[in-house]
């Protein structure tokens, strides 16, 4: 431990700086307008891999955005970690409500703000400084890949073909993934679930042009109001999804694994204060954390229809659309979901109104054991790091692209992150605490050595 927190202490400044440099890059996968960016941020990568260490590292194409692969093979007879992270990150929009530049990383309150911070250039970078960390001290013992994609915010849709095309290149013993959270800074925690996601886009269409509104209003469906009725209609008054057949393959958790879940600490005060409501909602019989840890949900990502400018214009718009994503649980199926919805929302469409839907995105939930070597690898870390024991947590979040790596390449992940919930991740001044990025370093070579040892 004291050759990890030296080798830190002379560095970090460095690690921040290179850090700074990679957040510059504005890699939003979703806008056309930042593609040479995405190479740019790619580049950067493979450059900071091999200095690192790396024996190899080079710039795969997919059918989308590249992947950064790297290796460093210390022994084939040594087991092998596969690092798994994503270096583009989301649109930065609404720019007015960032207090400072979303590609210009600041450190405000021992805090780094920056679109990317955490999710996922901060806590991927943890990786490759760890890396670094034991190369340079002679302290890795076992081999290590990293693949590095460019579309885990679009639902990494080139990805599972890559694992396919490579899937001797990226044989290994075990995933490691930092892009998720822990408790707080004093309670380290491992994510051993994650929810699976269908993400749909509604376009509600009326009269074939924006009409005047009070030539023609009450007497012409208004696709905005219809969208509005239809998307309140998809929850009942307990919160329950009205999609026939939604909940049909929902793994109910049974009452001792949901005794185990309510011991994680958890203040519900201090949680609604920190995003500044009165009040919690959400399925009738589920406290919060089970309605976001083992529960499915729905919710509008976005809806938009008719003049939104500044000002007056009185129009009865010709359209309407939402975005819509439902975060599922193991065993739910994502493409059924996506057929579910559109039949349904269809089902529900008024008289006046015609109602297209697609699906954007989506992927499907995962549950990690904890009694595999590199579950108790990880938990030792942790309990070296923090001084305790982690707590196993179910995450409410997705990462689409880890089911298909267990599908494609017959290998588990291990959910080792390092954000809190109160990074403001995919919003304005998402933050990443130093302390937080630091202490990934700090743990991660203490899992690889543990996971080394355990495989003898």
């Amino acid at each position: 431990m004291e050759i990890i927190k030296n080798y830190i202490e002379n560095n970090k400044d460095r690690f921040l700086d290179e850090l700074f440099d990679l957040i510059r890059i504005p890699s939003i996968s979703a806008k056309p307008e930042n593609q040479l960016d995405m190479a740019r941020a790619t580049e950067y990568i493979k450059e900071s891999l091999l200095n690192a260490g790396a024996d190899h590292a080079e710039v795969i194409s997919t059918s989308g955005h590249p992947v950064v692969y790297g290796e460093r093979i210390v022994d084939p007879a040594k087991p092998t970690v596969l690092v798994y992270g994503h270096y583009d990150v989301q649109p930065a929009d609404p720019l007015e409500l960032w207090d400072s530049p979303p590609f210009e990383p600041e450190v405000r309150d021992g805090k780094i703000y920056a679109r990317g911070a955490d999710d996922d250039k901060g806590q991927m970078f943890m990786q490759v400084k760890a890396f670094e960390l034991m190369v340079k001290t002679g302290t890795l013992p076992c081999n290590v890949k990293f693949m590095i994609e460019g579309e885990e915010e679009i639902g990494s849709p080139s990805l599972k073909q890559f694992c396919v095309d490579h899937k001797e290149k990226l044989s290994a013993d075990v995933i490691l993934i930092s892009d998720t959270t822990m408790i707080a800074q004093d309670i380290a925690s491992i994510t051993v679930g994650l929810r699976g996601l269908s993400y749909m886009e509604v376009e509600v269409t009326g009269p074939n042009r924006d009409l005047h509104s009070g030539l023609y209003g009450g007497a012409v469906m208004n696709p905005a109001n219809a969208l509005a009725k239809m998307i309140a209609s998809l929850t009942d008054e307990n919160n329950h999804i009205t999609i026939k057949g939604f909940y049909d393959d929902v793994q109910e958790v049974n009452e001792a694994e949901r005794n185990e879940m309510a011991k994680a600490p958890f203040n519900l005060e201090e949680y609604k204060e920190s995003i500044g409501v009165n009040e919690v909602v959400g399925e009738k019989g589920f406290s919060t954390r089970e309605r976001t840890g083992i529960r499915p949900s729905l919710d509008v990502n976005g809806i938009w229809s008719g003049y939104t400018e500044e000002g007056a214009k009185t129009v009865l718009p010709s359209k309407a659309w939402a975005k819509i994503s439902m975060r599922l649980v193991p065993n739910q199926k994502s493409k059924k979901i996506d057929r579910l919805f559109e039949e349904h929302f269809k089902s529900i469409a008024p008289e006046g109104i015609t109602v297209n839907v697609k699906s954007l995105h989506g992927g499907e939930g995962y549950v990690s054991p904890i009694d595999s070597v590199a579950y108790k690898a990880a938990s030792l870390a942790c309990e070296e790091s923090f001084g305790k024991k982690p707590i196993p947590v179910r995450s409410g979040g997705s990462i689409p692209i880890v089911s298909d790596f267990e599908e494609v390449l017959g290998i588990k992940s291990i959910l080792l992150g390092f954000g809190l919930d109160s990074d403001a991740i995919h919003s304005p001044n998402e933050n990443y605490p130093l302390f937080n990025f630091y202490k990934g370093i700090e743990t991660i070579p203490l899992f690889f050595n543990n996971f080394a040892e355990l495989k003898k």
